[in-house]
């Protein structure tokens, strides 16, 4: 049994991960701000036989995260799930807005991924570390300058220190999901139908993605043995950018956990 601490925990998509974790045989520590969200999220792990710790902490606190990861009787791995973000033209975003939403992704990114390496460096031991990321990362995408920033860090952060920490057994890489409709993303993305359709219709695939997929995903990187300084998109194609075809043809949508239709 490993030990993997996921930040960002509490609910969606670090939820899912730590879920399949604990299917998987591992322990889990959930590391977040609200200790109530926290408390409700470990319970139901619990009901699953999930072995689950939890962390009140916010991750801009580097000698809290450091605390936390030396603390711990034995941490194997990392997933980097902390974010926070809000639409908001560039014009009108505030710098108190911008370094919160950088300082949550980036910075918690780093001192998360710092603290447990150094304590596996000393160790002697082997690691890994997902960072989840987002496809704007590279693509931009208007509205979330802020968020596309850190998240273009983080990418940046995974592929130097999958390079530097690689000697020491430490594997490094970043899953880009797709469009989750969590609680809090489809109160400020998918406002109504349209909105909706308009973003089914940039989807290949013709769906939103589950939680669950993006559990499976991690899960994949966490143990891939030779695989360090990837970005696995699981995004349904969306990246791929917008057919100048209409789609009014197109085949029903390809089903969770099948090849296509």
């Amino acid at each position: 049994m490993s030990t993997y601490v996921v930040t960002g925990g509490s609910a969606g998509i670090g939820l899912a991960i730590a879920r399949r974790l604990g299917r998987d045989g591992h322990e889990v520590v959930l590391a977040a701000r609200d200790p109530e969200r926290l408390a409700a999220a470990a319970e139901s792990l619990r009901a699953e036989h999930t072995a689950v710790r939890t962390a009140a902490l916010d991750v801009r606190d580097p000698d809290a995260v450091t605390s936390l990861f030396e603390e711990l009787p034995a941490v194997d791995g990392l997933v980097n799930n902390a974010a926070g973000n809000f639409a908001c033209p560039t014009v009108d975003l505030s710098p108190g807005g911008f370094k919160a939403v950088v300082e949550i992704s980036l910075y918690g990114c780093f001192h998360a991924s710092q603290a447990l390496a150094r304590r596996l460096i000393r160790e002697g031991r082997p690691g890994a570390i997902v960072n989840i990321v987002a496809t704007y990362a590279w693509t931009g995408a208007p509205g979330v300058a802020h968020s596309a920033a850190a998240k273009g860090g983080m990418l940046a952060f995974t592929k130097s220190v999958a390079r530097e920490w690689g000697p020491h057994g430490i594997r490094v890489n970043a899953l880009a999901p797709g469009f989750v409709p969590t609680e809090s993303a489809t109160a400020n993305i998918l406002s109504d139908d349209d909105a909706r359709q308009r973003m089914l219709d940039m989807i290949p695939l013709g769906r939103f993605a589950e939680a669950e997929e993006m559990a499976d995903a991690t899960a994949h990187l966490l143990g891939a043995p030779y695989t360090t300084g990837a970005v696995l998109t699981v995004d349904g194609g969306r990246s791929l950018g917008v057919s100048m075809h209409a789609r009014a043809d197109s085949p029903r949508p390809a089903q969770a956990g099948t090849g296509g239709r």
